[in-house]
C-alpha cells in the first residue's frame, strides 16, 4: 500500500537535535508528496489523540532549539493491549499510513510491538544522549551533551584545582559509560567510572591504589550515573570510609546536560537521520532504526538495535589511562 501520510512522534527522554530531526522529517516527507501529521506528547498523544497536520511553516526556526517542539512523555496506556488498540484507532482515523518515532531504547521497544501487533510501518531514530542504541555510532543528542560535559567540568577543574580536591562528577547515561568515559578525555580527567568495567574491577580501588595525586594537586572522575557504579554519591561515600585521608566533593550535572541549542554535529546528524527515514518509507522499509556507521546512513532492524548491547571502545579506556599520568 502507497504511503500518503507520516506521523511524527518523540518519545522517553529528550534529546539536543530532536526538533532539528522533525524539521528533517516535516519537511523531506513535504518534498516527496506526503502528508505530514505532528503527534504531541508521544505515545500518550496517540493514545489521548493529539495529533496536529504540520505544513513546511511548523517546522521554520526550530533546528536550533534544544528539547522537543512536539513534547514528550512516558505513556503507560501504550505499554497495555487496550491502549495501542486505541493509539491505532486514532491515527487510522487521522489518515496516517506510517510512523516516525523519535527517541530511546524504550521508545523503539514500543514501535516494534505496535508494528508487529498492527503491521504499520515504523521508522525509528535514534534521540537519546546516552549513545546507548546498537547498530549507529552516534545517536541525536550525544555530541551537544558531551559538549554540555566539557564545558561544565572545565568550570569545575578551575575550583578543583584552587582547592586540591578530589571531585567526582556525575555524568548520564543510565547504564552506559561513554558520556563518562568520552567526557573524561575531553576534559583531561584522571579516570571514569562507568557500569560496562564495574562487574571487571574495583574501579574505585584501582584508581586509589594506582596513587591518582602521584603529581597532581587536584583530580577529576568522571562517573556513570548507573547504580552498577553507585553513583558519584556512593563513590564518595566509600572514600569518606575506607579512604578517609581524601577530601572529596561532588557535582551531580543533571538535565543541564539533555539542554541546550544542539550543535552543527547534531543538527547534520538529526537532519540526514530525518531525511533516510522518509526514504526508508518510500523503499518500502519497516521497523528499521536509521543509524549512521563510519559516516554512512544505515539501516538496523528493531530487534537488533534494541536487544544487543552497544559495546564500549576499550582503546579508548587504554587513551585515558595513558594521558591521566
Amino acid at each position: 500500500m502507497a504511503i500518503k501520510c507520516v506521523g511524527i512522534l518523540t518519545s522517553g527522554g529528550d534529546a539536543p537535535g530532536m526538533n532539528a530531526a522533525i524539521r528533517a522529517v516535516t519537511r523531506s516527507a513535504i518534498f516527496n508528496g506526503l502528508k505530514v501529521k505532528g503527534i504531541y506528547r508521544g505515545y500518550k498523544g496517540l493514545v489521548a489523540n493529539e495529533i496536529v497536520p504540520f505544513k513546511t511553516q511548523n517546522v521554520s526556526n526550530i533546528i536550533q532549539q534544544g528539547g522537543t517542539i512536539l513534547k514528550t512523555a512516558r505513556s503507560m496506556e501504550f505499554k497495555t493491549k487496550e491502549g495501542r488498540k486505541i493509539a491505532y484507532e486514532n491515527m487510522t482515523a487521522a489518515g496516517i499510513d506510517a510512523l516516525v518515532v523519535i527517541g530511546g531504547d524504550g521508545s523503539l521497544t514500543g514501535a516494534r510491538i505496535f508494528a508487529e501487533e498492527y503491521n504499520v510501518p515504523i521508522i525509528g531514530l535514534p534521540g537519546t544522549i546516552d549513545n546507548d542504541l546498537f547498530g549507529t555510532d552516534r545517536t541525536i543528542g550525544y555530541d551537544t551533551a558531551l559538549n554540555t560535559i566539557m564545558e561544565a567540568v572545565d568550570k569545575i577543574r578551575d575550583t578543583a584545582t584552587s582547592h586540591e580536591r578530589l571531585f567526582f562528577i556525575e555524568v548520564m547515561g543510565r547504564d552506559a559509560g561513554f558520556l563518562a568515559l568520552n567526557g573524561a578525555i575531553a576534559v583531561g580527567a584522571e579516570d571514569a567510572i562507568i557500569p560496562e568495567m564495574a562487574t571487571e574491577v574495583d574501579q574505585l580501588a584501582e584508581l586509589i591504589e594506582n596513587g591518582f595525586r602521584k603529581s597532581k594537586n587536584s583530580s577529576i572522575v568522571l562517573v556513570a550515573e548507573s547504580e552498577t557504579t553507585g553513583g558519584a554519591m556512593g563513590l564518595a561515600e566509600r572514600v569518606k570510609n575506607e579512604y578517609p585521608q581524601y577530601d572529596v566533593r561532588v557535582t551531580i550535572l543533571g538535565h543541564i546536560q539533555r539542554g541546550g541549542s544542539p550543535t552543527a554535529t547534531d543538527r547534520i546528524l538529526a537532519s540526514r537521520l530525518g531525511n533516510a527515514a522518509i526514504e526508508a518509507l518510500l523503499e518500502d522499509q519497516r521497523n528499521v532504526m536509521v543509524g549512521i556507521e563510519n559516516d554512512k546512513i544505515v539501516y538496523v532492524p528493531f530487534a537488533r538495535a534494541i536487544k544487543n548491547d552497544k559495546p564500549i571502545d576499550r582503546e579508548l579506556l587504554n587513551v585515558l589511562r595513558v594521558l591521566s599520568i
